[in-house]
Parts: C-alpha cells; structure tokens; sequence
C-alpha cells in the first residue's frame, strides 16, 4: 500500500509538473508576461519614435517635390527627380569628401591622443587627480564656446595664442582659419573630443587584470612587448566602441563649422550638413536639401550598423573566449 501511495504521489507531482508547463508555453500568459515586461518601455518608445520617425517621414515626402520657398506656388511631386540631380551634384561629393575627412582624421587623431594620456593616467604620480580633471574639462565646454575660443583667442591671426607661441620659430600673423579652414576645424574637434577617448580607453586599462603583466614581466617580457601582446588586444573593443561613437556623432557637426568657418573658403571646410543647412536656409531649396538629408541618413545607418556589428561581435568573442 506504500509503495502505491508513493506511486499516486508521483503521478500527482508529474501532472502537476506537466500542467506547469503547460501553463508557462500558453502564448496568453507568455505574451501577458512580455507586455508587463515591456510595459515600462512604451513612453520612451512612443516618445522616440514621435521625435524620430515621423520627422523622416515628412523629409522622405518632402524629398520628393521640386518646393523652393521663394517661389510661391511651385511645390509640385516630381518623384525621385531630387535624389538624381544630387547624385549628378559634383559639390555634393566634393563635400561629402570634405566630410569624411573631418570624420577619419579627427577620429584617428582623438583616439592616439586619448591613448597616450589614458596611458599616462593609468599611472600613480602626484596630481594626478588635478591633471586628469584639467584633461576632462575640454569635453565639459559647450561646442559653440570652444569653435569661438579656438577662432578668436587661439588662432586669431594677430591676437592668437598660436602664431605668439610659434612667432620664435619665425611664424607670424599666420590666418590659420583662412589658409588651413578644414584642418582649423579638425584642431578644435580633437581638442574636445580627445577627453572622451582617454575617458573610454582609461575605463579599459583600469579594468585590465594586473596579474598578466605581472605573469609577462616576471616572463621577462619589456613594456612595449606587453603593450603590443596583451594591452592592445584587450583595449581593441574600448578603442572600437569609441571610434565607432565619435564617428557616428561627428557626422552631424554643425556648430564648430558655423562658428569658425561658415564652410569656407568656397566649399572648402563645409560638410554635409552644413551643405544641407546652406541649401534649405539660404537657397530656400526645400526638395533637395530633404533628398540630401535623407541621403545623409542612410549612408550613415549602413556605416553605423557594420561598424557596431564588428564591436558586438569583439565583446561577444571575448566573452565566449573568458
């Protein structure tokens, strides 16, 4: 009779267990549960997809009418007509040139900086919180303060910081702006966007285990060896997430460019949205400077969505591989 009742008990308990799992694959419960999971997101979806999308939708319309706002009357669809006469637009691409210039070399440039100072700062020496501080403090100030400061007080052509500290060496009264505009707006952009790389990249050799340089340095391995061997690797998807933020986030400067240059000489310093700003705000051309946006756009959520495809995939293999 015992072992009957143990029997019973058993078959009771594996019902119960089947009807739990039944209970836990109803797609009524499972998608009452992903709601109340989900809940709590939906204002912000709401609210993002409001400010975004609908937006881009208006541009996508507008994009395909010939509308110039001085012309009273002229809004008419003419289909993809705008996206073909940019495309056949040889300034477009001369200063989508311009653009990926600014992009790569200011990049490149922040993230060798923000490399040694990250270097230099993973290092106890006195004041080293001051220093650090004093290092932050450029990606602190306001965009538009820091193109003004670099265009009146660092590279002004007789007042400037610059030409006073390399007037020794012979140069003077050098119009920095105007003679070298892209590379002036490239200088201010480093300066302010380096801090963050040295943020970033310092956040991975602070969160490097030391008992591997202590194994290398004890296997008689020198300072550049285990900077090349382990340091680097590890700070390849620190250098990779920052490359890929800096890049998607300077696609879209506007102020430095506006402030510093008005995107001359001629075409010279201008990027694309500046072009973009220029052909609906003083050429009133509001079809084409939408199909240039929404150009823009594209052109930037292909790159964007490689490039953090390529930094998933590093932190997924270095958690697979830990």
């Amino acid at each position: 009779m015992t072992t009957i009742a143990r029997g019973a008990s058993s078959t009771e308990q594996d019902s119960e267990h089947v009807a739990r799992i039944k209970k836990a694959q109803d797609p009524g419960v499972s998608r009452a549960e992903g709601w109340r999971r989900r809940g709590p997101l939906l204002p912000a979806l709401i609210f993002m997809v409001v400010v975004t999308q609908i937006p881009f939708l208006f541009t996508l319309y507008y994009s395909t009418l010939s509308w110039n706002l001085v012309r009273p009357g002229s809004r008419k669809f003419i289909g993809l007509q705008n996206y073909i006469d940019v495309v056949k637009d040889s300034t477009f691409w001369q200063i989508a040139l311009n653009t990926v210039v600014l992009i790569v070399g200011t990049v490149l440039i922040s993230v060798v900086l923000g490399l040694l100072l990250a270097l230099l700062l993973d290092r106890a020496f006195l004041g080293r919180g001051l220093i650090r501080t004093l290092l932050i403090t450029p990606f602190l100030v306001t965009p538009v303060a820091g193109a003004l400061m670099w265009k009146t007080a660092m590279l002004d052509p007789v007042f400037g910081i610059v030409n006073w500290v390399l007037s020794p060496f012979g140069v003077d009264n050098v119009d920095w702006v105007s003679r070298f505009p892209l590379s002036s707006v490239m200088i201010a952009l480093v300066w302010q966007w380096t801090p963050f790389m040295m943020l970033l990249i310092l956040a991975g050799l602070q969160s490097m285990p030391r008992d591997q340089l202590e194994a290398g340095r004890v296997d008689g391995a020198g300072s550049l060896q285990l900077f090349r061997e382990l340091t680097l690797p590890h700070l390849r998807r620190f250098i990779e997430l920052g490359t890929v933020l800096g890049a998607i986030y300077l696609v879209n400067t506007f102020d430095a460019i506006y402030m510093m240059t008005q995107g001359g000489p001629g075409t010279a310093s201008a990027n694309l949205p500046f072009y973009i700003y220029q052909r609906a705000f003083l050429g009133f051309d509001i079809g084409q400077a939408a199909a240039m946006g929404v150009i823009v756009v594209i052109f930037t959520m292909v790159i964007a969505s490689f490039a953090l495809r390529l930094i998933f995939k590093s932190f997924t293999g270095k958690e697979e591989a830990a």
